[in-house]
């Protein structure tokens, strides 16, 4: 991520690289890719004011939509709606300069107004926060926007200018004004290199290819992002060329592509990490109130075995929630595989012989996952059932505090740094945790003032250590994404941004000739 370092900062295109905005010479898009997608498709996946924390619906999100600033190949943080920002010496105000003569996809002009528009209507995670700490958002004219701070916020950026949350992915102000909520529902319109034709909601979504796209226009007519939950199934639409890639293609259907001279298997690490979430620790009755039993879980996953045959053994390991590429993340070794401490701390804690603990909830559609998990827990005595759920409904219970038991859950939101994701997962008041502590949520208070950068890094370092000495998470890996590619496909933008963890930028993708 870009680091404010000067009370005056001024990012340019030119400094992205000038190819931001070359159009290359090229035809026509021509043909059509298919995507099997690993869950099914939600209406919410198309509107950037619902993006939940977790990265799934970027993969919609960068077709249809477009964004102030976003992360592109070589650039974490690339001017794209906004051509260049600068903050005040004061830290109390963001002006950004928006780049002139874009349409919407229905024809209406992108102006300043849009901006502070979807602003105001997110909903999405950090909403609370950023309209807190936001005063005003300013249309200082049609190309310029400013956001005026009520203190200074040295996250700003961290939370609106990325991924972290989709406060800077811009929606049509005049068009949802006419048609409504619903209305944009049913036919979305945005910036991005792709327009909105059909969608069949948890089946598929079809996007056609828009010429006039600022950056580059796409290669490709149409694309198809089919929903299939079934990894079985997305191997085969693979094999058959049903489908052009599959979305994340784990265990043994990894292993099969890898082994198949027809396909090939991608793999990138993006800022993600898999953990295990105690939401019940916070009652004192439960067993998982006890730091002991919390510990015991994590010590009894056998992660080692477990990466070998879900991920091909490329992740890594980790003893931490936060991403080791973020910024102010701490490093945290893993905690070892060691099921028989993991039974002296359940017997000491009152459960020489385990106990029930109900469901585990893995996000889906990674089943196999949480079955490997419950194995493992139950080899020490802890038994949990494993709970199949659809992806927005798992995300829809997660964020209302309805599910018990374990949750085996990941956050692959691109952007931001170890403070989003401490808002997200960690504080009493985050939208996916069910307790918290005051001592961490006055850390966080303090560091969110804090502009001077060493002090910022110890408070959330501090926060970090408090995270694993206290066992709030069973943290897991950092996990090496699997897409399998179809023979087709030339070019599937799999990791040219180590922030993404999908095929992106759609412009980019091509299929061979």
């Amino acid at each position: 991520m870009a680091r404010l370092t000067a009370s005056i900062v001024l990012v340019t295109a030119v400094l992205a690289g000038l190819a931001l905005g070359r159009a290359s010479a090229q035809g026509p898009p021509e043909g059509q890719l298919t995507v099997a997608f690993d869950a099914s498709i939600a209406p919410t996946f198309l509107d950037p004011a619902e993006t939940p924390g977790i990265g799934t619906p970027f993969v919609f999100l960068y077709a249809l939509h477009d964004a102030l600033v976003k992360p592109m190949p070589g650039n974490d943080m690339a001017p794209s709606l906004a051509t260049s920002w600068k903050e005040s010496a004061d830290g109390l105000t963001y002006e950004f300069r928006l780049r002139e003569g874009l349409k919407f996809h229905n024809g209406d002009p992108f102006t300043a107004e849009d901006v502070k528009f979807s602003f105001h209507r997110y909903r999405g995670a950090a909403a609370r926060l950023l309209q807190e700490r936001v005063k005003t958002v300013e249309v200082v004219d049609p190309g310029r926007v400013r956001f005026v701070l009520q203190a200074p916020w040295p996250d700003f950026l961290a939370f609106y200018a990325t991924p972290a949350t989709g406060a800077a992915w811009i929606v049509p102000k005049k068009y949802i004004e006419k048609v409504g909520e619903d209305g944009f529902k049913r036919q979305p319109i945005g910036l991005g290199p792709y327009r909105f034709v059909r969608m069949t909601p948890g089946v598929e979504v079809v996007f056609e290819a828009s010429e006039q796209y600022w950056r580059r226009k796409p290669t490709i007519k149409t694309v198809v992002i089919k929903g299939v939950p079934d990894r079985t199934t997305r191997l085969a639409m693979l094999k058959t060329g049903e489908a052009d890639i599959g979305y994340l293609m784990v265990g043994v259907e990894a292993a099969t592509i890898k082994a198949d001279p027809r396909l090939r298997l991608a793999q990138t690490i993006p800022p993600a990490t898999w953990w295990l979430e105690f939401p019940e620790q916070w009652k004192p009755k439960s067993p998982w109130h006890d730091r002991r039993v919390r510990l015991a879980a994590t010590l009894a996953v056998d992660k080692p075995t477990i990466n070998e045959a879900e991920r091909l053994g490329f992740s890594r390991l980790t003893g931490s929630i936060i991403p080791s590429m973020m910024e102010f993340a701490l490093k945290l070794e893993p905690y070892p595989y060691d099921p028989a401490q993991a039974r002296r701390l359940l017997a000491e804690a009152g459960y020489p012989g385990g106990f029930d603990a109900g469901d585990l909830t893995p996000l889906p559609p990674f089943t196999t996952f949480g079955e490997a998990v419950t194995n493992s827990l139950a080899g020490v005595g802890i038994r949990t059932r494993v709970r199949e759920m659809e992806r927005a409904t798992f995300m829809e219970a997660w964020r209302g505090k309805k599910l018990t038991g374990i949750i085996a859950t990941v956050s692959a939101a691109p952007g931001g740094n170890a403070a989003t994701r401490i808002e997200s997962f960690v504080l009493s008041t985050a939208p996916y945790a069910s307790g918290g502590y005051p001592d961490i949520d006055d850390l966080y208070r303090q560091q969110a003032q804090e502009r001077d950068r060493k002090k910022r890094e110890a408070a959330l370092h501090q926060i970090q250590r408090l995270m694993h000495e206290r066992v709030m998470f069973g943290p897991i890996w950092e996990p090496a994404t699997l897409h399998g590619i179809g023979p087709r496909v030339e070019q599937p933008a799999i990791g040219l941004s180590p922030q993404l963890y999908f095929a992106a930028p759609y412009e980019e993708i091509r299929l061979k000739k």
